[in-house]
């Protein structure tokens, strides 16, 4: 099931996406879901009803604008070379556990709204890494590996943007990572047994050029692995997104390097959730 936070100029609401008709959620006596209803198969039963049925409000996607699904993360936590191929483009070894850093939650944007290039007249290199997000839809501290998936709400893409200029003179990744609208989220937040984020095809295409291509079959460290590891150190709330790690193709490891510049449209697509765009501006 695919769940959209969505605005037609007015407040946000919640809905489910149906090839282009969004049934409005805002209709439900209980008012709109939290996170852990979205991550509950007894609330995405009776919805599924309600939608089969035609009892709710529908809109067409075409008159409101989309809007990334965890707009305040408590946190996010990204996981960095966890598809062997992005280890093997690096010459990097691969890891015998994840390597995790954060970035700002204040550098989430929407679909469809722009990447600001912080630097465009110097010598910032800002470059694309699609990835599959993870949203946490219940508190979970010291999991299990299986018992993760009880505690995540569903799942999104990321298109974790990345100043390696910053990235690289700091010698960690937090400001390279940080900047305002360097995290794009959504289409979609994808719940349910029909959703297998371990064997997904992600690719991004760049002015509509192949740039990343892999399946999540690829991970060095699955989802059950991730949520478990980084449950063992912190607690993961309601909110928290995870970011699973991107794979081979990204710009700064190409021959010519192949950074974003403004005017250039990102396209981030994972099966079963859609397809994420945003355009390059000038700050």
């Amino acid at each position: 099931m695919r769940f959209v936070r969505y605005t037609d100029g007015s407040s946000p609401s919640w809905g489910v996406q149906k090839e282009s008709t969004i049934h409005a959620l805002s209709d439900l006596p209980q008012g709109e879901p939290d996170l852990g209803d979205i991550g509950n198969s007894s609330y995405r039963s009776e919805i599924a009803t309600l939608v089969e049925h035609g009892t709710l409000t529908q809109v067409d996607t075409a008159a409101v604008s989309l809007l990334a699904p965890v707009p305040q993360p408590g946190k996010i936590i990204c996981c960095g070379l966890n598809y062997r191929d992005h280890a093997e483009e690096q010459d990097e070894e691969i890891p015998e556990r994840p390597m995790l850093f954060g970035k700002a939650a204040t550098s989430v944007t929407n679909p469809g709204d722009p990447i600001v290039h912080p630097d465009p007249d110097g010598e910032e290199q800002v470059d694309y890494e699609v990835e599959l997000g993870v949203v946490v839809g219940e508190r979970c501290k010291d999991v299990s590996e299986s018992e993760a998936y009880d505690h995540i709400a569903g799942y999104t893409i990321i298109n974790d943007v990345s100043g390696r200029t910053a990235q690289q003179s700091d010698g960690q990744f937090f400001r390279g990572k940080s900047y305002d609208t360097f995290a794009p989220m959504g289409p979609t937040l994808v719940a349910g047994d029909g959703f297998d984020p371990n064997n997904v095809d992600v690719e991004m295409r760049v002015d509509g050029e192949v740039k990343q291509a892999s399946n999540t079959d690829q991970f060095i460290f699955d989802v059950g692995d991730l949520v478990s590891y980084i449950s063992q150190a912190m607690t993961l709330r309601p909110g928290d997104v995870i970011s699973t790690g991107t794979p081979g193709g990204v710009g700064i490891f190409r021959d010519p390097v192949e950074v974003l510049e403004p005017g250039q449209t990102t396209e981030a697509e994972i099966e079963g959730i859609g397809t994420l765009t945003n355009t390059v501006v000038s700050k």
